[in-house]
């Protein structure tokens, strides 16, 4: 029974064996079909030309060894620092400013956008190389390896720039050395002092530190000394910026330790012609305008009155306005001083006619009490249209002369005659000069816009000497 199995099995073999031969026979012609057909199809679709670098192999396949396998990022922890457990790893840093963006003063902040590289050397992603070349990669292998915890001491915002895809640059050289370069907007502290604004000078500093590694673990330098830091050609509009320097120091944390710290120091000094044109000249021209009215007749109260209470009303708002640009410091400014004094010199120049006014309204109630009055008389005839009496417009013909009296006239004979000394227990009254004085000024008011017109002018020169003698 089993040989007779074994020789069917025999019997079919030897009947299938030809045909599949026959078979086998016919599967290359049917691949070279296949191939020929393809360029048959892409000739028709390329015009009948063939396209040589379609047959070219795609040089990222597997033919070479892939970027993270070539760095053997699998094979450690890049959790981990380089050289964990030993000295502290060296950070050299390396930026170039690119532009400052704004600088704000009622936030005390500016706003900086610059290039920061680092520059250190991991072992763990070494390669071999026979032309000594790096290779450079973006942002999706940086998250995958260790890179420093550099952040910006005292900023308020910053950002990454991501447009069109994140300004990150990594290049990895065969003996381990990095180059980690980032984009970066960053708006930072600046602590000002407007003690002399708008004639100021700001000292303004970004500060750069690690953030979980202290001294122990990361040292942070400038990689190339003061040439470590570059700046492009940078125009602001109301500074200018006189100095870019670089320095380094120690920030101590009382609960972590001492820690590397980098700064990037520049002074900004303020241009002044925009707010010459825009608070001081202005200004100017509003105290000069106040002495326009030492020239007004002094009758003509509505003129007066109205220039000084335009002068005073425009000295407010541009005090509002400077104000409002300001913060709110608790600190008298330079500018708050030259508009409060240029204030007080309109606001002077207002009391001064209302003393005027007051002085010739006193002086001619006294002339006019001094004289009998007719029935006849009207009084509104002799009121200017200020409301005061003048003696010009009064006509005293017709009063009844006053005659003299033989007191009167022994009253001017012993004032003609020579005074004799005083005798014993006679007492010698003191002259008021002061009183006299004011006596003199209520009987020849008009004298007062006569010497306003000097005082005034050279008050606010001496004023304004000064004042740009201290702060210019």
């Amino acid at each position: 029974m089993r040989v007779a199995l074994l020789v069917l099995r025999l019997v079919c073999l030897a009947w299938f064996w030809p045909v599949t031969q026959l078979n086998s026979s016919h599967f290359p012609s049917k691949r070279r079909h296949k191939e020929l057909y393809v360029e048959e199809s892409t000739k028709q679709k390329h015009g009948g030309r063939v396209d040589l670098k379609m047959k070219k192999m795609d040089s990222t396949k597997s033919l070479l060894i892939k970027s993270e396998q070539l760095l053997r990022i699998e094979d450690h922890d890049f959790a981990m620092r380089p050289g964990f457990g030993g000295s502290a790893i060296p950070v050299g840093i390396d930026v170039q400013v690119e532009s400052i963006d704004s600088i704000s003063e009622v936030n005390m902040d500016f706003t900086m956008t610059l290039y920061l590289r680092h520059y250190w050397q991991d072992d763990r992603l070494a390669f071999p190389s026979s032309n000594n070349k790096s290779r450079t990669f973006d942002s999706r292998l940086v998250k995958k390896i260790w890179v420093p915890d550099v952040f910006f001491v005292h900023s308020k915002r910053s950002f990454i720039h991501d447009t069109t895809m994140e300004n990150i640059m990594l290049r990895v050289y065969p003996d381990g050395n990095i180059l980690y370069s980032v984009r970066i907007t960053v708006t930072a502290l600046c602590s000002m002092d407007f003690s002399s604004f708008p004639l100021d000078t700001q000292n303004c500093s970004l500060e750069l530190e690690s953030y979980a590694y202290n001294e122990n673990d990361l040292m942070l330098y400038w990689k190339n000394g003061n040439d470590s830091l570059r700046t492009d050609e940078i125009v602001l509009s109301q500074f200018f910026i006189e100095d870019f320097q670089p320095s380094f120091g120690l920030a101590f944390y009382s609960s972590t330790g001492w820690y590397n710290r980098l700064y990037i120091n520049f002074i900004l000094r303020r241009h002044i012609f925009f707010f010459m044109l825009q608070t001081y000249f202005p200004t100017m021209l509003m105290v000069m305008l106040s002495w326009v009215s030492f020239w007004i007749d002094r009758r003509a109260v509505p003129a007066r009155v109205s220039l000084g209470i335009t002068t005073v009303l425009t000295m407010s708002t541009i005090i509002t306005g400077v104000s409002a640009s300001m913060p709110q410091v608790s600190y008298v400014k330079a500018v708050d001083i030259y508009l409060w004094a240029s204030f007080l010199f309109v606001f002077l120049s207002v009391i001064e006619y209302a003393a005027v006014n007051y002085f010739t309204t006193v002086e001619e109630m006294k002339k006019l009490k001094g004289a009998k009055i007719p029935a006849s008389f009207d009084a509104t005839q002799a009121m200017a249209f200020d409301g005061c009496f003048h003696d010009n417009d009064i006509d005293l013909t017709s009063f009844t002369e006053v005659s003299s009296t033989p007191n009167t006239e022994q009253n001017t004979q012993s004032r003609n005659s020579t005074v004799s000394a005083p005798t014993e227990g006679t007492r010698l009254r003191r002259k008021h000069p002061l009183k006299q004085n004011l006596n003199f000024i209520m009987s020849n008011s008009y004298m007062i816009d006569s010497y306003s017109r000097v005082i005034f002018p050279l008050t606010y020169l001496l004023f304004n000497i000064i004042y740009w003698s201290m702060y210019a």
